[in-house]
């Protein structure tokens, strides 16, 4: 069983777990009981009500944070010609195809979004196997599979950030960091809740969203009231 530091359990103390709380308080909180000495990454955790075993209930999408990520996003572009060009344009890290593919295949992975032009797909689909579990991949439901190149590197490079739900029906998302201001933070939960709750699949029956919890590196978790953050049917 996982045990917890002196500064963890003295921070939890201070979270009432029986208690949920209003987002903007959330934030507050996390800020007071945050003990590390390095600048942690604040997560929602969203439990579902949904089967992921089943292709009607399968939540996947995009939300765009109004904040940023607060990280720097080293973007890779599989295309060619003319799209290659306006990859390096518009800002891309790694351009390229089948020098990229081989690196790859050669267990390379120094980037953390990859996107591709379709017509490029035929050859990069047999990285499935690389990217894939690592969520790399390019699709067609992320957006990363599009000719408008320019416009979704500006995106992801402003803070455009994926989520997929896991096999347990939970959802990890990052909101930015914690020394973003409490308006900044709000707004990109606010972003996140919002994309989540448009991402419900037409198979999800009952109550789509069970819990949420806010979070940042190696702290407790702080749950949010659901009936200050969104309606529920």
């Amino acid at each position: 069983m996982a045990t917890h530091g002196k500064k963890y359990l003295e921070a939890a103390k201070q979270i009432d777990s029986t208690q949920t709380y209003p987002v903007g308080e959330a934030i507050a909180l996390l800020k007071k009981t945050n003990y590390v000495k390095f600048d942690p990454t604040v997560e929602i955790h969203v439990r579902l009500g949904v089967d992921p075993r089943h292709a009607d209930q399968m939540v996947r999408g995009v939300a765009m944070l109004p904040s940023g990520t607060g990280k720097e996003v080293k973007v890779l572009v599989f295309a060619q010609g003319e799209k290659a060009s306006e990859a390096e344009t518009a800002g891309a890290d790694f351009v390229g195809l089948d020098d990229l593919i081989k690196q790859i295949e050669g267990d390379w992975i120094g980037f953390d979004v990859a996107i591709a032009t379709p017509d490029v797909m035929g050859k990069v689909g047999r990285l499935g196997k690389k990217l894939g579990p690592r969520g790399l991949m390019p699709s067609p439901k992320a957006g990363t599979i599009t000719f408008d190149l320019a416009k979704t590197i500006r995106e992801v490079k402003a803070g455009r950030v994926e989520f997929k739900v896991d096999k347990t029906a939970l959802l990890h998302i990052p909101a930015g960091k914690l020394s973003f201001s409490d308006e900044a933070l709000h707004s990109n939960v606010s972003s996140i809740i919002d994309a989540v709750v448009r991402a419900r699949p037409t198979g999800a029956k009952g109550t789509y969203i069970r819990s949420m919890v806010l979070s940042s590196t190696m702290s407790p978790s702080i749950r949010l009231d659901l009936s200050t953050t969104l309606f529920q049917k």
